[in-house]
């Protein structure tokens, strides 16, 4: 029988050892293990890898602990502004969507626009019409609400200054989450969402909903979800970039993740990391800032909930 194999992220950063409270570390880790249970049972029960990192992503998009869905952070107009992304590397139809709001699950609505349009890539208005035809239901502000995000945004409201997550610098760390899997029939798929910045102006948008920088998939290489600074990562087209590496070059998933991790997005300034998957099982979750929300389950038997550097 072929493997099953899922992993997932919840952003990356500076996550220092000792500087999170054993409660909240637990908080965080609880979140995962629910994210990653929920997508891997997906897969379990024969479904595919498309329906296993929706189900997985949705998860983190409904804690507020991530800065995705429920826990996204406030733009400069105090308003949520989310984006997403999901693809499948069987066929490599894609869906995105970004500078959305009141969409609990910004991962669904990508899926959506992948398989009920003949678009890849929505935005703004267009985007929330296209979910109001098609039933979408809107939640309200306060549904969004969050007192540490409104605290965060309150310190540097009306300033040029914006936040990737935590207004506290050395605890910040790059607001994403995603999942990438691969399925019994042997497809993988990758998913993304996030919030944004905080005070985030002019529709800023990042590397996440942009397929081939922030998410990519392809049954011939891997399936990348990214997380980091998006401004180098849109530079570095780092998810298409891994795949590159891996059919190009002939490089394993590792290494090629590790290639564009650890070399070639350092280069150019930019931090963060990724959760990779390839069609035999394997999975790479490098990064280069001090840690990454990250877990994985595979059928070869291999899991693991992580946080910090190891």
């Amino acid at each position: 029988m072929r493997p099953i194999a899922l992993a997932i992220h919840g952003g990356a950063g500076t996550l220092l050892k000792g500087a999170m409270t054993s409660e909240k570390e637990k908080n965080y880790k609880d979140a995962l293990a629910f994210a990653l249970d929920e997508g891997y049972a997906v897969l379990d029960a024969n479904g595919t890898a498309v329906e296993a990192v929706e189900v997985a992503v949705k998860a983190l998009e409904d804690s507020p602990l991530f800065n995705a869905g429920k826990g996204s952070v406030f733009t400069a107009e105090g308003t949520h502004e989310m984006d997403a992304a999901i693809m499948e590397g069987n066929t490599l139809n894609a869906g995105a969507v970004s500078l959305i709001t009141g969409i609990k699950n910004p991962v669904s609505l990508a899926r959506g626009v992948m398989e009920k349009s003949d678009h890849v890539f929505l935005a703004g208005d267009g985007a929330m019409r296209f979910a109001k035809d098609h039933g979408f239901t809107l939640e309200d502000a306060a549904y969004f609400h969050d007192d540490l995000r409104y605290k965060q945004w309150l310190a540097i409201k009306d300033s040029d200054n914006f936040q990737l997550d935590h207004s506290d610098k050395k605890d910040s760390k790059f607001g994403t989450v995603g999942a990438v899997a691969l399925d019994y029939d042997g497809n993988i798929a990758a998913a993304t969402s996030t919030g944004g910045m905080t005070n985030k102006k002019w529709g800023r948008v990042g590397d996440s909903p942009m397929i081939g920088a922030g998410n990519y998939a392809n049954n011939k290489t891997c399936a990348v979800s990214c997380t980091g600074s998006g401004e180098f990562f849109i530079r570095g087209v780092v998810a298409y970039d891994v795949s590159c590496l891996i059919e190009y070059k002939g490089m394993s998933l590792q290494d090629a993740a590790d290639e564009v991790i650890q070399k070639r997005i350092v280069a150019i300034g930019g931090d963060g990391g990724l959760i990779a998957i390839d069609v035999h099982g394997n999975i790479a979750m490098p990064f280069n800032t001090e840690g990454m929300y990250r877990a994985k389950k595979s059928s070869l038997g291999t899991t693991e909930i992580s946080i910090y550097k190891e």
